[in-house]
């Protein structure tokens, strides 16, 4: 194990106590009506996104979604017919400028008991505050070093911030296991010889609105894959520029200089502490 000072350790294991924050007061809540979801809080939407959406459901309705002064529901319905009304209504909020950075892919909205209620555009996710699922695996050598990448300065969030060696949201059809090692591929050429022995580690929900967007609520699925000395990560999709393996105390320092994307930092510091000890 590595070694770091103490005053290090405490700040990531105060870093990971604020993983999941509670959506802004004057953020709107979004509940569903109906079903067995019924009064649920389902999404936080910003106050500056107010006005518009309801201006455009007072001129031009849309099935299922209804809106007031201090809430935003969504009836129950069919999960093909919720998510046609949820695609309209993120259209119109595309329209308006408030879903930047379209994939064209969706995300479900799954419940805890695993059922799926609705798919929708990955990007209107955050918009709207819906819990999304992503990926991150932490790939690390048995030297005890950590691959990192950097994001594509093109990104449309967090360009050029140093992230987890492969991470990514998890699409409608994907399992977590499919979804990082389809990651592991395409932004770490990792094949499935090696992505194969990914060890699943656990969950960390990551909860936080983001200054001009909306609210951030996603289960981060995390696995950890040892890589062999002669192993070195290259790119295949474009959305990472390179590479850097680094120790654990590098790692660290870069975490509380803030150059991770978020996520990536809560993921990677889960992982400093469950492989270091104080000095």
């Amino acid at each position: 194990m590595h070694k770091l000072t103490t005053s290090t350790i405490a700040a990531l294991e105060e870093m990971l106590q604020n993983t999941a924050r509670s959506a802004p007061g004057d953020f709107l809540p979004i509940q569903f009506l109906g079903g067995i979801q019924a009064g649920q809080v389902i999404g936080h939407l910003n106050p500056d996104f107010v006005p518009y959406l309801q201006e455009s459901l007072l001129k031009n309705p849309i099935p299922h979604v209804e809106m007031d002064h201090d809430r935003l529901t969504i009836c129950n319905a069919k999960p093909l017919i919720l998510s046609g009304s949820l695609a309209k209504l993120a259209d119109r909020m595309h329209q308006g400028g408030f879903i930047p950075g379209w994939r064209n892919e969706d995300f479900a909205w799954i419940d805890q008991n695993g059922h799926e209620y609705f798919r929708l555009e990955r990007s209107a996710f955050r918009t709207f505050g819906f819990r999304s699922m992503a990926t991150h695996i932490n790939g690390y050598t048995k030297a005890g070093n950590l691959w990192l990448g950097r994001r594509s300065e093109t990104k449309a969030t967090d360009p050029g911030r140093l992230d987890n060696i492969a991470a990514g949201g998890i699409g409608a059809d994907e399992t977590p296991w499919v979804n990082a090692r389809r990651e592991l591929w395409e932004e770490a050429g990792v094949p499935p010889q090696i992505s194969d022995q990914i060890e699943p580690i656990g969950r960390i929900h990551m909860r936080r609105p983001v200054l001009g967007r909306g609210f951030h609520d996603e289960q981060l699925y995390v696995y950890d894959l040892e890589l062999a000395e002669n192993f070195f990560p290259t790119n295949h999709d474009g959305e990472v520029s390179g590479f850097i393996e680094i120790p654990l105390s590098e790692a660290a320092a870069r975490i509380l200089a803030d150059e991770f994307t978020s996520d990536a930092a809560f993921v990677t510091a889960d992982f400093i502490l469950r492989n270091t000890k104080a000095i």
